[in-house]
């Protein structure tokens, strides 16, 4: 037997595997529903963690760990970014399917790419930018996150991943539904991610602390970080397993839609932890007036778009979505604001 056929038959052993292993709701890697564009199997890998390498590897995955979580420009260490925001994401996910005997490739995959599109400075920025282009289609990151995927990633030609990681991506919102057991487990474990992550780098900025949380709620899912996380991934585990479908108890899922709630009313909408939003409404505001009234400025990519047919306000919209905080607020800097120069004295003549 030659190389390639050795090669190949190790894809087609994982997949075998899957089928032995893995529950009969899993979504198994050789009934995908394929790609948009044909293109021949890797030898070793399945179609599912090919898409997982795709996304860790592409641009827009790195540009994560300069793109806010929930606190702007926040001074320290550990607060969490969206790429470490990401990363626990796709943690839970894994942790989740495995327990269930579901495919650990595809949470993986649809966790590492949901928030591909985000844009800078948080859910600032995504609220920003929807303002901005609601006359021409408004912004939604999840929707951004797959046209990151499908056209703006490698010059146009997008990861062409599969249609079940895209859906997952698409649809891992709370008011949408995946059609993936899989990307259902990723829809929860964002959530599970952000709260805990939320409340963890809340107490560390000084915001709230453990005991501000309502004990209602802590007597259900914990008084800690580990002790809530815990709590959440065992039941859905436990609600779930041998079901078609990704399910919470109802004791549970009301006390974490409850802490989101008291999340929202004490952090996300906290004067010290959001003060800083109309400066990043007016930075952003600003950064889109300049390139619609200086398309040419734009970076080649972007210009080639708009000659393929796009929209300027689409391109726009897009370059400006693609920024990291740092890159929007130093491009910022440098069109906006005049630069110190100086005039020779005439003695120096």
């Amino acid at each position: 037997m030659g190389k390639k056929n050795i090669l190949t038959n190790l894809r087609q052993k994982q997949e075998a595997r899957e089928h032995q292993i893995l529950s009969r709701y899993a979504s198994f890697a050789d009934q995908t529903q394929g790609r948009d564009r044909q293109e021949p199997q890797c030898d070793i890998r399945t179609d599912y963690q090919r898409d997982r390498d795709r996304i860790i590897h592409c641009k827009a995955f790195r540009r994560l760990k300069d793109k806010t979580q929930v606190f702007l420009s926040p001074e320290g260490d550990h607060y969490r970014t969206r790429l470490t925001h990401t990363l626990e994401v796709a943690q839970n996910a894994r942790t989740v399917a495995r327990a269930l005997m579901l495919n650990e490739d595809l949470a993986e995959a649809i966790a590492l790419g949901h928030d591909l599109g985000h844009t800078p400075f948080g859910h600032a920025g995504e609220r920003a930018l929807n303002e901005i282009t609601k006359d021409s289609g408004g912004f939604c990151h999840n929707m951004q996150s797959v046209r990151v995927a499908e056209k703006l990633e490698k010059g146009g030609m997008g990861l062409n991943l599969t249609k079940e990681v895209k859906d997952g991506i698409l649809n891992h919102k709370t008011a949408t539904e995946p059609h993936t057991l899989e990307g259902k487990i990723v829809r929860f474990s964002d959530k599970i991610a952000y709260i805990n992550s939320d409340i963890d780098d809340s107490i560390r900025a000084g915001i709230i602390s453990e005991k501000e949380i309502p004990k209602e709620l802590s007597d259900i899912l914990g008084d800690s970080n580990n002790k809530r996380l815990n709590t959440l991934v065992h039941d859905i585990v436990k609600n779930s397993a041998g079901k078609n479908g990704i399910y919470m108890s109802e004791e549970v899922n009301k006390s974490m839609s409850g802490l989101r709630s008291y999340l929202f009313q004490n952090v996300y909408r906290n004067p010290a932890a959001k003060g800083e939003e109309q400066k990043v409404k007016h930075l952003i505001w600003q950064l889109y007036e300049y390139y619609i009234k200086n398309i040419e400025k734009l970076p080649d990519e972007f210009i080639d778009m708009i000659e393929n047919g796009e929209t300027k306000e689409r391109a726009v919209c897009d370059f400006i979505a693609c920024m990291s905080d740092r890159y929007a607020i130093n491009l910022y800097k440098e069109i906006m604001i005049p630069k110190s120069w100086t005039v020779k004295s005439m003695e120096h003549r």
